[in-house]
């Protein structure tokens, strides 16, 4: 069973932290990165409409295929439009679930997990897509 927690609205409050180089390689690295090049405001990376953003707390594997796991933070903006490919927040019959919106001649929701059924909804499910995924937090696993 997934499920979503709601945690809140991201903090207006500015965070920010040293922005090392412009990029990193994940082969080998370059000696011109060896400097700071300038201040990343996490709290305006994460929440460029402050007013409609919020933070929620994943439970479960139906969207693992699209890079969210069971525990992430996910930032979610409530001014945003859903476009195909998009993971969205809905809820469906009032409870809370992370979607694939799928846009193929007729907008549908899908899970992003191969091992899931699909995912099918009756006509008299009541759904509202309350959002659009923007960033996933979480750390990175141990091999």
């Amino acid at each position: 069973m997934s499920a979503l927690v709601f945690v809140g609205p991201v903090g207006a409050n500015a965070l920010t932290v040293p922005l090392v180089g412009r990029r990193i390689t994940a082969g080998f690295p370059s000696p011109a990165d060896d400097f700071l090049d300038d201040e990343l405001d996490v709290a305006e990376l994460l929440r460029p409409n402050a007013a409609a953003t919020f933070f929620w707390r994943v439970s479960g594997h139906s969207m693992v295929e699209a890079g969210i796991h069971d525990g992430d933070l996910i930032v979610v903006d409530r001014s945003l439009k859903p476009s195909h490919g998009r993971v969205v927040l809905v809820t469906i019959n009032g409870e809370p679930s992370l979607k694939l919106f799928e846009d193929v001649g007729r907008p549908r929701l899908a899970y992003a997990n191969a091992e899931m059924p699909a995912f099918a909804l009756d006509d008299i499910s009541e759904v509202e897509i309350w959002g659009v995924v923007t960033w996933s937090l979480h750390k990175p696993e141990r091999r």
